[in-house]
């Protein structure tokens, strides 16, 4: 296990992310309840429903008009607006670089919740603290995957080191250009292209102009 201890900063190129791809995404939200079960108490989703407090994912899946699912989690950013305005100092970074929350000294204020660009610290009223993504810390320092990203089942969802999912993007890019697609810019959301408009149905005199040369005989 990863000592708490201060380590020394790891290197942006080496840091562990999750790279999230939404046209992979069919909004089946498997990344929620796998988080929710991760910080349950009983880590089953057969007690999961008894639990008081009910516990909450800390990933959630959001439709982009109503055709898009996009997974939005904490992004832990380098300069976190929510740990720079946190009075009680309850949002702290851990030697992983990961953005963690300390129950015991919340007093849900809410201020992260306003500071965040990504909105996503949400307050829990039944622990009146608030709630939001702490990497999987625990699995992260055992090893594993973090909950989210092993259940994903397309791979919308994928964890790594920062260089090994740029090189992945890079080979990508690079079939995409062979056969001759689009290459947009991807740094660690790839973009979307909205479906094209179907063309309109042609009129019945439109439809007669077209078959007029056809010869039916």
């Amino acid at each position: 296990m990863i000592s708490t201890a201060i380590a020394e900063p790891v290197r942006v190129i080496d840091e562990k992310v999750i790279f999230i791809d939404p046209v992979k995404c069919t909004g089946c939200r498997s990344c929620e309840l796998a988080c929710a079960i991760e910080h349950s108490m009983g880590k089953s989703i057969f007690s999961l429903v008894l639990e008081k407090p009910r516990p909450h994912p800390r990933i959630r899946v959001v439709t982009v008009d109503n055709l898009l699912y996009v997974p939005m989690r904490c992004q832990h950013c380098k300069d976190a607006p929510c740990m720079n305005v946190c009075p009680t100092k309850a949002l702290y970074r851990s030697p992983e670089g990961f953005v963690i929350l300390d129950p015991g000294k919340c007093i849900g204020c809410l201020m992260c919740t306003l500071a965040c660009p990504f909105g996503h610290p949400r307050y829990n009223p039944d622990t009146k603290t608030i709630v939001k993504c702490d990497f999987c810390i625990d699995r992260i320092r055992e090893g594993r995957l973090p909950a989210c990203v092993e259940a994903c089942p397309t791979g919308a969802l994928k964890y790594g080191r920062l260089e090994d999912l740029l090189a992945m993007v890079a080979e990508e890019k690079a079939k995409e250009m062979i056969t001759g697609m689009p290459v947009p810019g991807i740094v660690y959301m790839k973009p979307v292209e909205l479906p094209k408009p179907k063309p309109p149905t042609p009129s019945v005199s439109q439809l007669k102009s077209m078959y007029s040369p056809v010869s039916w005989r």
